[in-house]
């Protein structure tokens, strides 16, 4: 009996708690961005020495909040 009641006071606590934090990010509205990159690769043909490539990645938002790119590093 003991171990249910420990429990349930474990269960309870953790779903305060998690409630509480997920209603603290909806009420400020603050939320938080996602960066989704759907092809995170590409792959460019052999080129004459000296050309011109250009390639556009997609970067999508699928989070709550405004996604910044402030730094971006080629690879």
């Amino acid at each position: 009996m003991k171990i249910n009641t420990i429990l349930l006071w474990v269960l309870g606590v953790f779903l305060l708690t998690n409630t509480a934090v997920a209603l603290g990010v909806e009420e400020s509205g603050q939320g938080t961005p996602q960066a989704v990159v759907p092809v995170d690769r590409y792959d460019f043909e052999p080129l004459p020495e000296g050309s011109e490539v250009v390639h556009n990645f997609i970067i999508q938002n699928k989070g709550t909040a405004p996604l910044i790119i402030e730094k971006v590093k080629t690879g």
